[in-house]
């Protein structure tokens, strides 16, 4: 226990505030944090002590690699290995309660898979992409997570399909399309029990939070190896997506969770917010009013079956975590994906209103994050509504003929909105206090 609050307590039974019984109560609860902090403390140093130590086997091993006949290269390619299962297998023997030779022993293993396959296939001269490998090593892989229980494990998994994702379906040259797979969206499901573990068992715990931001950053990555013939449609997709995290984000499933380290809250507002900021430019409009994009068979696109699924999946998550609720709770971010599709259809035939309707769409989400973040008295929504107004006049500087002397005034307004506003927020919480 800290020595400062060891002595605030002494004090406090020397004047008589507290009781023995108070004070040892109090005593228990900090030794508890203090035991928590350092056992986290000793998971993370021990996850990275175990990658260290594999690296450097690995680095010894490669600088006498030429030197070693094939026998013995076999033998140390499978060493790594050998070795990480011990140690997992005296984890779960002797260790089954320490999380630190758990998370420790399976990250050396992860990485011994991956060594070890890298390894074989180099003596033995086996040919194959960088897609195939990563394919073979997260397949190897996956029973760790359930046989050893290990978050760490699921989240270097997670990180792994989107790797390959992105290598199978992507070129590295200028970033053009390689081949297709389809496999992440399956490998992905895959760990979806884990996750399902961790939210109703550990609803507070790290690893949960570092899952609901690689999640849906995974997800996002991935989305767009979709992208082949109606790129266009890709859009609906991704707006759907972003309005799909956004309405898990604001559910009641992660009330206790703080908005600053609510992955899904986060990174659906600002993906939304990313796509309407493009689409309330002139150039998209033009391009998608003459593409002729339903001449192009667009119904039997990827496109379109993954903007079909995710925006009815979001309609369905819509209405189950919003039933019941007050008019008042209300925000248009959480239909923003069904106002989207409305403009898109009306934007093949005509360039011009949807750019108006999208910069209307964007206001109105500012004036009502700001009318959010005031009637919460939370400083940080309501200074993000401000912003989004801010990005909008922004964009609009450099897509509009208006003069200087306008352009100054509205910074100028914009300025003068985010003083005024946080002033009178502070005046109202000194006043509360």
């Amino acid at each position: 226990m800290n020595k400062n609050i060891a002595k605030e307590l002494d004090e406090l039974r020397t004047a008589g505030i507290i009781d023995e019984e108070i004070a040892g109560r109090i005593e228990h609860f900090y030794a508890g944090k203090n035991v928590g902090s350092q056992s986290r403390l000793f998971v993370v140093f021990g996850v990275l002590g175990a990658i260290l130590v594999g690296l450097g086997i690995i680095l010894i091993i490669a600088h006498n690699w030429d030197e070693l006949s094939r026998p013995v290269k076999v033998f140390f390619s499978f060493l790594p290995v050998i070795v990480g299962q011990l140690c997992c297998a005296y984890s779960l023997l002797k260790k089954s309660n320490s999380a630190a030779w758990k998370e420790s022993s399976t990250s050396f293993l992860f990485f011994a898979v991956g060594a070890s396959i890298s390894l074989v296939s180099q003596v033995y001269h086996i040919h194959g992409d960088l897609g195939s490998f990563l394919f073979a090593w997260m397949l190897l892989c996956f029973p760790m997570i359930y046989i050893m229980k290990s978050s760490i494990t699921s989240l270097l998994f997670i990180a792994g399909i989107t790797y390959y994702q992105v290598a199978s379906n992507f070129s590295f040259e200028l970033f053009s399309h390689h081949r297709e797979s389809l496999h992440y969206w399956w490998l992905l499901l895959l760990i979806v029990p884990h996750y399902y573990k961790l939210y109703t068992e550990n609803p507070d715990s790290n690893y949960l939070i570092i899952h609901n931001w690689i999640i849906p950053i995974s997800l996002t990555i991935s989305l767009g190896a979709l992208s082949r013939h109606s790129e266009e449609l890709i859009y609906i997709a991704y707006i759907s997506l972003f309005g799909l995290f956004y309405i898990l984000g604001s559910s009641e499933f992660f009330n206790h969770t703080k908005r600053q380290i609510n992955g899904y809250l986060v990174i659906g507002s600002l993906g939304t917010m990313h796509i309407l900021l493009m689409m309330s430019f002139h150039w998209f409009w033009e391009h998608l009013s003459s593409s002729g994009i339903l001449l192009n068979e667009p119904f039997e696109s990827r496109e379109f079956v993954a903007s079909v699924l995710l925006s009815l999946f979001a309609a369905f998550m819509y209405f189950f975590t919003n039933k019941g609720k007050k008019a008042e709770d209300f925000h248009p971010m959480k239909i923003v994906f069904v106002l989207f599709i409305l403009i898109f259809l009306i934007g093949l035939n005509t360039s011009v209103m949807p750019a108006i309707l999208v910069n209307i769409l964007v206001l109105a989400i500012g004036i009502f994050t700001i009318r959010s973040g005031a009637k919460s008295d939370h400083l940080g929504v309501l200074n993000y509504g401000l912003l989004t107004i801010t990005a909008l006049i922004v964009c609009r500087f450099f897509d509009s003929d208006m003069s200087f002397v306008i352009r100054g005034l509205l910074f100028m307004l914009v300025g003068t909105g985010f003083f005024v506003t946080n002033y009178l927020m502070l005046k109202k919480r000194k006043k509360t206090e």
